[in-house]
């Protein structure tokens, strides 16, 4: 029998990064702010969650990351100034990051790793199952893959992680999952965990992708967790021990994505991605396309 378990409300997003990828760039700018198409990175991120339900949304931060804040601000200056030009179709644009959720900042203030992150969450989320969304990891709105996490976290309840299948060759990028299938032919039970292993290790070519939707007791874990691969706190590891130990704060479970997801962490996924959003935009799409298949001709 299916279980009720309760409404999920916030979100946490991970923005203390250096984003040391993305140099020169990113010296001044925060790497979450780069444009894809006209919106940072970062909005789309933000709208995934609230799309799900979740308008209360934390972003840990770390320093130079001011402006993330300053976006998802009023910017009075450039509304009055967009209101007396009569353009209200960027007025409407740049309202709608400060209108899209009820906004928290909180700063890491040592880089010690994506589970010392959401652990800064802690004392805003307090004992309530939370979703975590990297800002890496764009995933289409037509493919509502948070809202099916939080779907499943409310029957089952535990912690719920995004997973995806990959080459194998390229399972060392990633976390790995060790799954059993279920009756849900898109939902498995995690039984173990590991932080990008070698391929001839791996149990499994199923990715952890950024979208986690987690039970409060990893906080608990988290402050006992030692740091791992690359000297840092792995939420990985946190997660492994709740994979061990469903006593602690319930199973783990993943749901399989299939959908459309854009890497922006990368330099050449990120241009890939910026084309790939252009092409299918409304707006841009049709001449835009036109232009490409012309440049490609060319090239070719």
């Amino acid at each position: 029998m299916t279980q009720s378990h309760p409404r999920i409300s916030k979100a946490v997003i991970p923005a203390a990064g250096l984003g040391t990828r993305f140099l020169p760039a990113t010296k001044a700018t925060p790497k979450e702010m780069l444009p894809v198409v006209d919106k940072p990175a970062i909005q789309y991120v933000v709208e995934e969650a609230v799309a799900a339900g979740l308008d209360d949304v934390l972003m840990v931060t770390g320093r130079n990351k001011r402006p993330l804040e300053d976006h998802f601000d009023r910017n009075y200056e450039l509304e009055s100034a967009l209101q007396k030009k009569g353009d209200a179709g960027r007025l409407a644009k740049v309202q709608e990051s400060s209108d899209l959720a009820t906004m928290h900042y909180v700063r890491q203030g040592d880089p010690k790793g994506l589970g010392h992150a959401v652990l800064c969450a802690a004392p805003h989320v307090g004992e309530e199952p939370f979703a975590v969304l990297l800002g890496d990891d764009l995933i289409d709105p037509r493919d509502p893959l948070l809202q099916r996490m939080v779907e499943v976290q409310e029957q089952r309840g535990g912690s719920v992680i995004a997973l995806m299948e990959v080459a194998p060759e390229q399972i060392h990028l990633y976390g790995c999952a060790a799954v059993e299938t279920t009756e849900d032919s898109d939902v498995v039970q995690v039984s173990g965990l590991v932080e990008k292993p070698d391929p001839a290790d791996a149990p499994s070519n199923y990715a952890i992708i950024g979208r986690y939707v987690l039970d409060a007791h990893i906080f608990d874990i988290l402050r006992r967790t030692e740091p791992g691969r690359g000297g840092e706190i792995q939420l990985t590891d946190a997660l492994q021990q709740l994979a061990e130990d469903e006593k602690i704060g319930g199973p783990v479970h993943g749901v399989v994505f299939k959908g459309r997801r854009y890497d922006t962490g990368d330099r050449g996924d990120y241009l890939r991605a910026i084309v790939r959003l252009a092409c299918e935009r409304e707006d841009l799409g049709p001449d835009f396309r036109t232009w490409l298949r012309s440049y490609v001709a060319e090239e070719m």
